[in-house]
C-alpha cells in the first residue's frame, strides 16, 4: 500500500464515521457544539459561581472555552483510538491492513470536528468582544502540534491496549488526571512557584499547548515557540517510532487482539 492509498483511506473511513457518528442522534452535528458548550457551562457553574473563586466575569467564561474546547478534543479522540484496534478485531483477523489504520481514522474524524469547533471558538471571542489580531494566526502551529500529540498518544494507547486490554481501563484515568493538572479551570500563570510552573509546563505538554491557545487567543502574547517546535520534534519522533513497531509486529498485535 503506498502511502497515498494511505491516506486517502484513512479520509475515505474518517468521512463514514463522521457520518455515523451523526445518524445516532436527533441533533446530528449540533453534537459537535453543544457537548463543549454544555462542558463549559458545567465548570463555569461550578468554579465560578458555586465555589465562588472571584471570577465571575465573562472573560472567565473564555478563559474555560480555550482550554475546555482543546481538552475534549484531546481526550476523546485519544480514548477512542487506543479502542479502536480492539474494538476491530472482528476484521483484524480477515483483512491485513496496517494496524495504525484504525487509530488514524478516528484522529482524522476528530478533526475534522474539531475544525468546526475552533470556528465556533473564535465566534465566541468575537461576540464576547474579544479584539481579533494577527496573533491568532498562531492558534494553527498549535493546533498542529496538538494533533501530533493526539497521533502520538493515540498511537501508543492502540499499541499499548492490544498488548494488554488492562490498559483500557488506565487511560481514562490518565485522563481524568491530566483534567486537573493541564490548567483547565484555573491558571498555570497563578502559581506563585514560577520554577514550578516551568517545570508543569516542560512535563506536561497538553498543559503547555492549552496556554499557548489562550496566549494568542487571549492574552495577545507569543508562545515560545522554541519550546512548540522542538515539542513537534518528540511527537514526530515518537509517530515515526510507534508506526515502524506497529509494522514490524503486526501479527503480534492482531494474535493479541483475537486471543
Amino acid at each position: 500500500m503506498t502511502l497515498y492509498q494511505y491516506f486517502s483511506l484513512i479520509n475515505v473511513q474518517a468521512r463514514m464515521l463522521l457520518k455515523a457518528d451523526a445518524s445516532k442522534f436527533k441533533l446530528g452535528f449540533m453534537w459537535w457544539f453543544l457537548e463543549p458548550l454544555m462542558w463549559v457551562g458545567v465548570f463555569y457553574i461550578v468554579f465560578s459561581l458555586i465555589l465562588d473563586t472571584g471570577r465571575k466575569s465573562g472573560d472567565f467564561i473564555f478563559f474555560l472555552a480555550c482550554g475546555k474546547f482543546a481538552f475534549i478534543w484531546f481526550s476523546k479522540t485519544v480514548i477512542q483510538a487506543s479502542g479502536s484496534i480492539v474494538a476491530s478485531q472482528g476484521l483484524i483477523g480477515k483483512v491485513n491492513m496496517p494496524k495504525s489504520l484504525w487509530p488514524m481514522s478516528g484522529i482524522q474524524e476528530s478533526l475534522y470536528r474539531q475544525s468546526s469547533v475552533y470556528l465556533l471558538l473564535l465566534v465566541i471571542l468575537l461576540i464576547g468582544g474579544v479584539s481579533p489580531n494577527a496573533g491568532w494566526l498562531l492558534l494553527l502551529p498549535i493546533a498542529a502540534v496538538m494533533y501530533l500529540l493526539i497521533v502520538t498518544c493515540g498511537l501508543i494507547g492502540a499499541c499499548l491496549v492490544c498488548i494488554a486490554r488492562d490498559f483500557q481501563k488506565f487511560i481514562p484515568l490518565g485522563m481524568t488526571f491530566l483534567l486537573f493538572t493541564s490548567g483547565i479551570f484555573w491558571d498555570v500563570r497563578d502559581i506563585p512557584n514560577q520554577d514550578k510552573a516551568e517545570m508543569l509546563l516542560t512535563v506536561n505538554p497538553l498543559a503547555f499547548l492549552l496556554h499557548c491557545h489562550r496566549q494568542v487567543l487571549l492574552y495577545n502574547e507569543t508562545p515560545d515557540m522554541a519550546h512548540l517546535l522542538s515539542l513537534a520534534a518528540i511527537c514526530c519522533a515518537l509517530i515515526g517510532l510507534t508506526v515502524l513497531y506497529m509494522r514490524r509486529y503486526s501479527k503480534y498485535l492482531a494474535l493479541k487482539v483475537l486471543t
